[in-house]
């Protein structure tokens, strides 16, 4: 029986994937199909008639470019952000003990019980008050703020599993704390930081509400609120730009994904030569 282990192993793997792409799959088959196959009862993965036209209306008609940039500008800055503070934070919160972290674990789990349509109010009279309504800045400040708690949890976790005699060993080898932190803690630290950036990127990539609320101007919309737009005023959906604009707002998000794939591959080979 032994020997049946590994094929059925690749099988459930070729299935798993396979259930995984089956909805991209059909969304590029969506935007390559034309609106009267869309709108017939004919349900097939494979296009009739190859519809290019679908991408370059959904480039054309609701500025998906600039949107795309402005979606792109926001989870960069605001994943960064999010690191920027979500490291040092994280080591503390792992690191000590008693009442600060009983405080900041509890500020965490508080933070992620809220619902979002309970704190859009309070957050849109603030950034009303100090001018940042319908601007990139305050949407970013409010991605921010808004996955620092999840990133701060995911990153407490990695510090903790670092074994704190690592650290005592480079300090009586006579390195300083800024030393031990730089050649020690942080190249362990690297999968967790990517894994953390892949959170915080792909949560403000996609992140609708907030947008819709804070966003009146056009040429500030994000990517979902512009895909939004391909929905008429009576429900009336163009399908087919409305797929090609999806798989095109797809490709920069698995642009980043590849490229940190390989940054946290680097990371674990880097922890496991550190360990």
């Amino acid at each position: 029986m032994r020997h049946l282990v590994r094929p059925a192993q690749y099988v459930a793997l070729c299935f798993y994937i396979v259930f995984l792409g089956f909805p991209l799959l059909w969304l590029i088959s969506a935007s390559l199909k034309s609106s009267g196959e869309l709108n017939s009862l004919s349900v097939s993965l494979v296009p009739q008639d190859i519809e290019w036209g679908n991408y370059s209306a959904a480039l054309e008609r609701q500025g998906l470019v600039r949107s795309a940039w402005n979606s792109t500008v926001v989870a960069l800055v605001s994943t960064a952000l999010v690191l920027l503070i979500a490291l040092p934070g994280a080591y503390v919160l792992a690191r000590l003990k008693g009442l600060v972290r009983g405080m900041g674990v509890g500020w965490i789990l508080v933070s992620q019980v809220f619902p979002v349509i309970l704190i859009i109010l309070p957050l849109f009279l603030i950034l009303r008050t100090i001018g940042l309504t319908d601007s990139l800045v305050g949407l970013t400040l409010v991605h921010t703020t808004y996955t620092l708690p999840f990133a701060l949890w995911m990153l407490q976790g990695y510090v903790s599993s670092i074994p704190i005699e690592l650290e005592e060993a480079g300090s009586m080898d006579g390195a300083s704390r800024l030393t031990v932190l730089r050649t020690i803690v942080f190249p362990l630290l690297m999968p967790g930081v990517v894994a953390t950036a892949m959170f915080s990127f792909v949560s403000s990539w996609n992140e609708f509400f907030f947008a819709l609320v804070l966003l009146q101007s056009p040429e500030n919309y994000t990517l979902p609120i512009t895909l939004k737009m391909f929905i008429g005023g009576e429900g009336k959906v163009a399908l087919g730009p409305l797929a090609a604009g999806a798989v095109l707002a797809a490709i920069p998000s698995i642009v980043f994904f590849s490229i940190m794939q390989k940054r946290l591959t680097g990371g674990l080979l880097s922890g496991a030569v550190k360990g």
